[in-house]
């Protein structure tokens, strides 16, 4: 697992923007949204090597009856249960304020590695003496910065790099690593626990008994598994409990860290909102996806009910009809011996390369069958195909105009794709890139 670095401080002190400056901008673009928005609290960073996980404590949503106090109060509480280092980002042309030094109190009681970060110092000579008040707090020497264009952040990846643990290679070994999602007493730690053979994992009536992401090796003649049993992901207007924001980072960090995501669905309640939004999440992250429907031994069924119930999944996961769905009960274990091989399947397809040859020539084919749109006159030209990265699978495709290039066509160039080869629980991206037309100059 990668080291945590968390962002921390009192509101409007420049949090974001340094989670956004060293994470950088690798936004994919995706060839379908799902009907999902996020601010994304969690990224991934890399300085001389060494990669780890930055958490921005600023996305988490405050309730609005809270004050500040309790916001930062919060804050500083994930970073201490979560992070190898915390990031105290202070602003220099307020000085050191009240809730600093609470702040400051907080992380010397909890013993973590601390950096102190004077941001907003867009001129060092200036602001040269405001700094050294920062001492004064106790944490350490501050590294002044503005993360707004980037001055001092070479010095303070250096500090970064200098107390954060070497890159656990664990990760990166033969295991399959699956992360169980779902809402609150889905039976995601039953469906762990019939896979292990134990009762390994707490398994209670009450929504929210799992509260930490759980990892669990296990081996079998299908190949070997690291699960990862998530805390279920509430609604945000009923978070009430500190302990339950730490559910949504730790889920949010779970999902990005797989590489299969089983999404459990309940069946007698069928696809929610919060479902929703736990597969938006899964989709967005580019993780490999299986949706399991739990409880299907307890469903009233009539006659065609599965082909009836598969359906109506497909229509409210609309983006994720890519997705196989297998109906399963965690409880008597029916057809969860089927998920492995779904697992393997999903995993090989998520990282599966295609040389350029082979993507070209159906790119012909796919042109020759339906010819590409006009407007006003002028068509747009296909011109070549690459795939740039796996994890998931993305393509690089060159036309002659981005805006002739209709979601209608890049849908079904995708379509190709997977009708050719086996796509089956991965997202494909796509990414538009404009090269000129020479024959029209």
């Amino acid at each position: 697992m990668k080291p945590v670095v968390a962002i921390i401080g009192k509101p409007n002190v420049g949090k974001s923007t340094l989670f956004n400056y060293l994470v950088g901008e690798r936004k994919s673009i995706v060839e379908d949204t799902p009907g999902v928005t996020r601010d994304r609290i969690y990224g991934e960073s890399n300085w001389r090597g060494k990669k780890f996980t930055l958490i921005d404590t600023g996305g988490i949503e405050n309730d609005n009856h809270d004050i500040i106090h309790s916001q930062m109060k919060l804050q500083a509480e994930i970073a201490v249960d979560l992070a190898d280092l915390i990031l105290f980002v202070t602003d220099v042309r307020e000085g050191v304020t009240s809730s600093d030094q609470e702040i400051s109190q907080m992380l010397r009681m909890s013993k973590k590695k601390v950096i102190l970060v004077c941001n907003k110092v867009d001129d060092f000579k200036k602001f040269e003496h405001d700094v050294y008040e920062f001492y004064n707090l106790g944490i350490g020497e501050p590294i002044p910065i503005s993360a707004a264009n980037g001055k001092g952040i070479g010095d303070l990846l250096d500090k970064v790099y200098e107390n954060i643990p070497d890159n656990d290679d664990s990760e990166d070994d033969d295991r399959i690593k699956v992360a169980i999602i779902g809402k609150p007493n889905v039976g995601k730690s039953s469906l762990v626990n019939k896979i292990l053979g134990e009762n390994r994992l707490i398994v209670s009536d009450v929504a929210g008994t799992t509260r930490d992401a759980i990892d669990s090796d296990f081996d079998n003649k299908y190949g070997k598994y690291t699960f990862i049993d998530t805390a279920g992901i509430r609604k945000h207007s009923k978070i009430q409990e500190n302990i339950e924001k730490y559910s949504l980072v730790r889920t949010s960090l779970a999902i990005e860290r797989s590489d299969v995501c089983v999404i459990m669905i309940d069946a007698n309640d069928g696809v929610t909102e919060q479902d929703t939004k736990i597969a938006g999440e899964a989709k967005e992250a580019g993780k490999g996806v299986i949706i399991c429907i739990n409880k299907w031994d307890e469903y009233n069924k009539e006659n065609g009910t599965l082909e009836k119930y598969t359906k109506d999944v497909y229509n409210k996961l609309a983006y994720l009809s890519y997705a196989p769905i297998l109906f399963i009960s965690a409880k008597t274990g029916q057809r969860v011996e089927k998920l492995f091989n779904l697992i393997n399947n999903v995993y090989e397809n998520n990282k599966l390369r295609i040389n350029t040859s082979t993507l070209n020539e159906l790119l012909q084919e796919a042109i020759a069958m339906v010819q590409p749109p006009t407007d006003k006159g002028r068509r747009l030209k296909v011109l070549y195909m690459t795939q740039v990265a796996t994890k998931p699978p993305t393509f690089a495709i060159f036309v002659n105009s981005k805006k002739l290039f209709h979601f209608s066509y890049q849908r079904y160039i995708v379509n190709k794709l997977r009708s050719e080869f086996d796509f089956t629980g991965t997202p494909i991206r796509i990414l538009v890139r404009e090269r000129e037309d020479k024959d029209n100059g």
